[in-house]
């Protein structure tokens, strides 16, 4: 079997995307940092190791996790082994911990953020409008980035004094081009950075799901101090980040489709399509690390061997001709049936999905109508994305907003 080397620097996600579909359902990568593991990279084959209870997150299962390879200056360290939280745990402690986050994102809940998410969204348009006009604007920055982060920490109770160094942590916790030498320090200040809000949360509780947590260990859930610092870790990092890059792919997917948008502002077809489509075609979430094979698992026709690492490569598996039919590597906002798994799948899906669905779905009309001369600044080709092998995330997206709708001609 080939093994393909992702590239740290992603310089061309699909190009990745498509060698690693045409190796087979299971592909064998190399992280940067040279270490090796194997990828599934197609629809079914994903769909059914998500629910197989082979396939594990301990991570001392991990063969060179035993032997000692994989060093605690690993740029990806804190992915593959972030400390005990639901990412990390499997049966009755995961059931434990996720049915304590889903209590507090359930659709009905969530739908309770709609007039917060609005009252932020408008705020943030009108920041837009009062920009110099004629000047590019970098979209994701101004936009895309402040949402999804205040939406989260309302949700989480986190101050907004603490959104510049949340924001400066994340983006080298997420990083492939962090120097391993700041490795550790920055898992200990992301650690201490938590500590402090969860140590604010019990003196001051609120309604709030780290108040929440703090108070189900208390009543008898025996959460431990660890577990509330990485859930909570956890829920911000994941609750922001994929937000963040469906918001910025939507805008891009329809700038670059001229057609489609055009039908998308005329309402021929609708917002959720878009959401749907872009969740997709151009994923937010390009790689998932890191689970491990307790035993010799059929894949396809490849065997994923007991004690190797396991990593979903959603961003191969969401353009499978076998799922999609042949137009898979095409946007269609109108597809139907759209049956992706871009949130996950089984126990394992991302207990943040309907909340991300309903920022976008917020969001993304309310730019368009409020801006529906909007327009790529540059030209796609010259989008570049970070490097990050976990998320599909752009630098920038540099727009310019054109006339907002009512505003002088």
């Amino acid at each position: 079997m080939t093994r393909i080397a992702l590239d740290p620097f992603v310089r061309d996600l699909d190009g990745e995307s498509a060698a690693l579909r045409a190796a087979g359902p299971l592909a064998e990568v190399e992280l940067p940092g040279g270490v090796h593991v194997y990828a599934v990279t197609r629809h079914a084959e994903a769909r059914a190791l998500l629910t197989d209870s082979r396939v594990v997150k301990d991570i001392n299962v991990w063969n060179a996790w035993r032997r000692g390879e994989i060093p605690m200056d690993w740029p990806l360290i804190g992915l593959a082994n972030p400390g005990r939280s639901m990412l990390t745990v499997d049966g009755a402690d995961h059931r434990r911990l996720r049915t304590l986050v889903a209590q507090a994102l359930t659709v009905k809940r969530v739908e309770r953020l709609r007039a917060g998410i609005e009252a932020l969204t408008n705020a943030s348009l009108e920041k837009l409008a009062a920009l110099p006009a004629g000047q590019p604007v970098d979209l994701k920055a101004e936009f895309a980035y402040p949402l999804p982060m205040n939406v989260i920490s309302e949700l989480m109770g986190v101050d907004a004094a603490d959104h510049p160094r949340l924001k400066e942590l994340f983006e080298k916790f997420f990083s492939t081009q962090t120097p391993p030498e700041e490795v550790p320090q920055m898992m200990a200040d992301l650690g201490t950075l938590f500590t402090k809000i969860v140590d604010g949360k019990r003196a001051n509780p609120g309604d709030d799901l780290t108040s929440a947590l703090i108070a189900a260990s208390e009543n008898g859930d025996h959460l431990t101090d660890e577990e509330i610092v990485n859930t909570l870790q956890l829920i911000i990092a994941a609750g922001h980040e994929t937000t963040i890059s469906l918001i910025v792919n939507v805008v891009e997917a329809l700038q670059t489709h001229p057609e489609q948008r055009k039908k998308v502002l005329n309402g021929e077809i609708g917002w959720d399509g878009v959401i749907e489509e872009t969740l997709r075609w151009n994923t937010p979430t390009s790689h998932v690390l890191i689970r491990f094979a307790t035993e010799d698992i059929e894949v396809g026709d490849r065997i994923l061997p007991k004690g190797e690492g396991l990593i979903i490569s959603f961003g191969a598996l969401g353009r499978d001709e076998e799922q999609y039919g042949p137009t898979a590597g095409e946007f269609d906002a109108a597809r139907t049936p759209n049956r992706h798994i871009a949130f996950g799948h089984g126990p394992h899906v991302c207990p943040g999905a309907a909340l991300s669905r309903l920022e976008a779905g917020i969001a993304l009309p309310a730019l368009y109508e409020r801006f529906p001369e909007l327009d790529l600044a540059v030209p796609a080709s010259e989008l570049r994305n970070k490097p990050i092998v976990t998320q599909n995330d752009l630098h920038e997206l540099p727009v310019e907003l054109g006339c907002p709708f009512g505003g002088d001609a």
